[in-house]
């Protein structure tokens, strides 16, 4: 049985951090530079008392009233999260009775940052394909702000907070392909929040900057910011190859590509580096920033409305795992 994306919409915080409220926390940068580099203007950031669970439920809430759905339809919930209300219970039994669905559904979370969409993708393709499932309530939401130091001048331009909710159906304006799934843990430390786990619980206090000025903290999020991008160099055309061959497909046959909205100069080189054509190559991340798993529903939301989606479209996420997964969507006309 095939799978289809049959709706997409999405909620942000009400807080806005713009580059001008950035540059009075380190002057040493610009708005101009800030933008230059980084391609975000603004981005969002949840309240001391909102979490990602409370994100996915307005994004629920607003699918629902956007595309008119019956709440009753939705018999499982998948919800992407790296930052869950709590270890347990799970954030996704949490948003099935905040939301008043009913209990006979499955539901459970999957931890994944910047790929999580695109494997979501594939496990309510499995659910259709299975006929475990017809009508999949897809969540995405990440609150990285909350996890970043306040003078984490680098994170803190590139990250905001959102949560997607998209319904996976057996019918639906996208038809979702094959998909090509990847994962190295070997890069594992490089995005990572190191305490806070069972492996190490208590906060290790050894904050400190290198030499360029970046802050390190194991109590905090970490990017190895030159080996995520050679990680991101070596990893996507790689991916993008393997997504044509299992779809039978060659890259000028791509109608729009649609990655995941890391920032401006990384998406710039990828798309360079494999030979996009720039109309084909979709960017929504100026005055949201990067969602982490919420970038790729986002951009698919405003393409949509763009009525930019055509023929096929090619998903790319990849990052914190390491882990990297595409698909191809063909768009039902």
């Amino acid at each position: 049985m095939d799978a289809y994306i049959k709706a997409i919409s999405y909620a942000l915080p009400e807080k806005i951090v713009t580059n001008e409220d950035l540059v009075k926390d380190f002057p040493e940068w610009t708005v101009e530079k800030i933008a230059g580099k980084v391609g975000i203007e603004e981005r969002r950031v949840a309240a001391e008392n909102e979490t990602a669970a409370d994100l996915a439920v307005k994004a629920a809430e607003q699918l629902f009233s956007e595309y008119n759905i019956d709440k009753n339809s939705i018999d499982f919930i998948l919800f992407c999260t790296q930052s869950p209300d709590y270890f347990l219970p799970t954030s996704a039994c949490i948003i099935q009775n905040r939301l008043e669905l009913r209990k006979e559904i499955g539901a459970l979370d999957y931890n994944l940052g910047c790929s999580g969409y695109i494997y979501g993708l594939s496990l309510a393709k499995g659910l259709i394909s299975a006929n475990i499932a017809k009508n999949i309530l897809l969540l995405t939401g990440e609150t990285y702000n909350k996890s970043i130091h306040p003078q984490d001048k680098g994170n803190r331009t590139i990250f905001g907070d959102a949560a997607s909710a998209s319904l996976i159906s057996d019918e639906g304006f996208a038809k979702i392909g094959e998909f090509s799934l990847g994962t190295d843990g070997s890069g594992a430390e490089n995005l990572i929040v190191k305490t806070g786990g069972f492996r190490f619980p208590d906060a290790l206090n050894d904050l400190h900057f290198d030499e360029n000025g970046n802050l390190i903290s194991s109590d905090y999020l970490f990017m190895n910011g030159e080996e995520i991008f050679n990680f991101t160099s070596d990893a996507v055309p790689v991916l993008v190859d393997d997504v044509l061959k299992k779809n039978h497909a060659k890259l000028n046959e791509i109608d729009l590509f649609v990655f995941h909205q890391a920032n401006k100069y990384m998406m710039n080189y990828l798309r360079k580096l494999i030979g996009i054509d720039a109309e084909k190559f979709y960017v929504y991340l100026q005055k949201v920033g990067n969602t982490v798993s919420s970038t790729i529903p986002i951009a698919l939301y405003h393409a949509k409305k763009e009525n930019k989606l055509h023929g096929n479209v090619l998903l790319a996420g990849f990052g914190v795992g390491y882990s990297w997964g595409g698909v191809i969507l063909k768009i039902i006309d």
